[in-house]
């Protein structure tokens, strides 16, 4: 009997000397076989390489251990397990370890966990369930139904291992998640329990006597917009939502957090929808944005016209039970077969009126014919955009001139007693300083430039004395650039035209005469019309459907020129006018100039001046070289809500706080400028929200 024991201890020493098991991990480690399919795990401090080698051979499963896997394993079962469990409580403490298990192609590999989703792992679809191993690093797609995915991510983060992932996919309203297998399952539940329909169902109420639009209003002002009780306070989660179909002249409700809402509702609703005793109903609407005198001009328009046209058409309401009568032609438009729900034969007086101080609507018409003129209201009576429209003129000029030439004159022979001939050559305009006998007469008229004269006394020409000028040497070079850049903006409304004039009002003579009266000298009257002179812009936006701007421009730059003529002064004008069609933001040029002109001019004595060399002194050459370019630049923006407004009024009153800054920093720098100070213009003030009702 003892022989029998030791024999059978000698065979278990043999079989852990087979696996390859060290005498200290036979000692610590023993896997006893009490059945076919059940061992005892009893690791203590056991090296992780040695546990992988005996779960290996437990479990008929080949492992590859990536080179960071080190350390120790303590796994004690207090009595035997299944293979199956006992491999789960291996993957157990490796999780605890901070390494996971992957199986791919028969082959498990056991790496750090935050590598483990690099590697193939199970995935499975919004349908399938997380199965197998739960120490098992698997992906799952969760697919939402009410709840949005990117809204569940911040939630279910911190139920997830740092280490493994958690990604929303908008396209499909999914969640991706890669864990553990156990956490999967217990994230199955959570999703489950928190994607759930957020209230009920929407439902209609259709009207047959009040307008939805006025109902819809009156609802909401009770419920104070949350679908609370007045004096309630407001809770985001019980709200009920009511809004008015015009078309169909319905509601459309919808109740989040307490369906017992709609049953009110609709008890409510029911009690507002009655019939009016009266023909002809007077309503009053509070406008919002549209003007109530064009508004009440426009509704005159379109009940006239479909009166006329089809005095049967839809605005003509159901007969109701036991009424039958015809109405009598109304100041709303023509004749029409109008049923009333008071006795025969009443006439029904139609009227639309604008209260400007107000700017309201005053109607009074049957409450079918008020129901479509109400559904008209609301869809005008809408907040209309703006167009914030920058220009920008680009304008660089460039002019070059050059002067040479001799001029001889000899008037020594001109005598009082003598009869000599005289004679010279002569260039140039007198009026421009540039001709030797303008400038002998009066030696102050000589134009710009280097004048050598030689002098040889004085003569007398028809009793008038005139300087004996022989010689004249003429030179002049002009050289003379401008760069202008003009950037007007403006801000209107949708349809409609605006205007910014920057510049002068100058006076410009049209006419003049003399009215002779009772005195022998006649007074000299002159008639003046005053012109704008500078920039004028003028748009007139319409903002498509689609986003799109199309304008009515009509742009100019104007300026007095620096030289004049006897009729007045000379004005540069620039102007562009045109209609073009403009994306939101998008820059498009409207028109520009690019002009470069050379002239060249030679005045010379026939023969003399084409002599090589000396020809020169019997010459007066000119040239002149101009350069333009012009460009005028043009973008809109669409201005929709108040946020865009203050953002752009804000950016435009930094800049020009920075400019003023700018210009105060120089002006300090100056002694003679240090006393007093500049205006300039106050810090933004900081906004705040305003709350109103109409």
């Amino acid at each position: 009997m003892v022989a029998r024991r030791l024999r059978t201890g000698f065979l278990r020493i043999a079989l852990l000397a087979l696996l390859g098991l060290s005498a200290p991990l036979a000692q610590s480690a023993q896997a006893a076989t009490k059945a076919p399919d059940e061992v005892t795990l009893n690791f203590v401090n056991a090296d992780i390489d040695g546990v992988v080698k005996a779960v290996s051979e437990m479990t008929g499963k080949n492992f590859v251990l990536d080179p960071r896997v080190k350390g120790t394993i303590n796994i004690v079962s207090a009595k035997p397990v299944s293979k199956a469990l006992a491999y789960e409580v291996f993957l157990s403490a490796l999780r605890l370890q901070g390494y996971a298990a992957v199986e791919d192609g028969g082959i498990v590999k056991i790496l750090p966990e935050g590598d483990a989703k690099l590697h193939q792992s199970p995935t499975l679809g919004p349908l399938d369930k997380a199965r197998g191993d739960s120490d098992r690093i698997q992906t799952q797609v969760f697919a939402l139904k009410y709840q949005s995915a990117a809204q569940m991510v911040p939630i279910l983060r911190p139920l997830i291992a740092p280490n493994n992932t958690i990604t929303a996919s908008q396209n499909g309203n999914t969640l991706v998640i890669t864990d553990y297998a156990s956490n999967l399952q217990r994230l199955e539940k959570i999703i489950d329990a928190i994607d759930q329909p957020s209230g009920s169902e929407p439902i209609i109420i259709p009207l047959k006597y009040a307008s939805a639009l006025d109902v819809a209003q009156t609802v909401n002002r009770l419920f104070a917009e949350t679908g609370q009780t007045p004096g309630a306070a407001a809770d985001p989660s019980q709200r009920l939502i009511v809004i008015a179909d015009a078309r169909s002249n319905s509601l459309l409700a919808r109740s989040i957090g307490d369906p017992t809402r709609l049953a009110r509702l609709r008890q409510f609703v029911a009690l507002l929808d009655t019939p009016t005793s009266a023909a002809g109903n007077i309503h009053v609407i509070y406008l919002k944005n549209a003007d109530a005198v064009k508004l009440s001009e426009t509704l005159r328009a379109i009940y006239q016209g479909d009166t006329t046209a089809a005095p049967h058409s839809a605005m003509t309401p159901p007969t109701p039970l036991g009424a039958n009568a015809t109405a009598a032609p109304s100041t709303l438009g023509a004749s029409s077969s109008l049923p009333r729900t008071t006795q025969s034969a009443a006439t029904a007086p139609g009227i639309i009126q604008a209260d400007a101080a107000t700017n309201s609507l005053i109607i009074t018409a049957p409450d079918a014919i008020y129901n479509n003129l109400r559904a008209v209201v609301d869809k005008l009576d809408k907040r209309r955009a703006q167009v914030y429209v920058e220009a920008l003129i680009a304008e660089v000029t460039s002019d070059k001139a050059a002067e040479f030439g001799i001029q001889w004159q000899n008037l020594s022979g001109i005598g009082k007693d003598k009869a000599t001939a005289f004679g010279g050559t002569n260039f140039g305009s007198a009026a421009a300083g540039q001709n030797i006998l303008g400038i002998a007469q009066n030696p102050t008229t000589a134009g710009a430039g280097l004048n050598i004269g030689v002098l040889n006394g004085s003569v007398s020409i028809g009793g008038a004395n005139v300087l004996n000028l022989g010689l004249l040497v003429r030179a002049l070079e002009n050289d003379a650039n401008a760069n202008i850049l003009s950037t007007p903006t403006l801000l209107t409304l949708d349809n409609d035209e605006a205007k910014i004039v920057v510049g002068q009002n100058v006076p410009f003579i049209t006419g003049q005469y003399a009215v002779s009266g009772a005195a022998t000298t006649p007074t000299p009257f002159q008639t003046v019309e005053r012109k704008d002179v500078g920039l004028t812009l003028k748009i007139k936006p319409q903002i498509s459907e689609g986003g799109t701007v199309k304008l009515q421009i009509y742009q100019e730059v104007s300026s007095i020129a620096d030289t004049s003529n006897a009729a007045g002064v000379i004005t540069n004008l620039r102007s562009v006018e045109s209609t073009v069609l403009v994306d939101n933001g998008q820059i498009v040029v409207l028109g520009g100039l690019m002009q470069d002109s050379l002239s060249d001019g030679v005045g010379k004595v026939p023969l003399l001046g084409d002599l090589p060399v000396i020809g020169n002194l019997f010459k007066y050459n000119t040239r002149n070289r101009s350069k333009t370019n012009l460009m005028v630049f043009l973008r809109p923006i669409i201005v929709r809500d108040a946020e865009h407004a203050d953002a752009l009024s804000r950016s435009s009153y930094d800049a020009m706080l920075g400019v003023q800054s700018e210009a105060a920093a120089k002006a300090r720098s100056m002694p003679l400028l240090q006393q007093g100070g500049s205006p300039s213009l106050p810090p933004q003030p900081i906004a705040t929200p305003t709350t109103g009702t109409q």
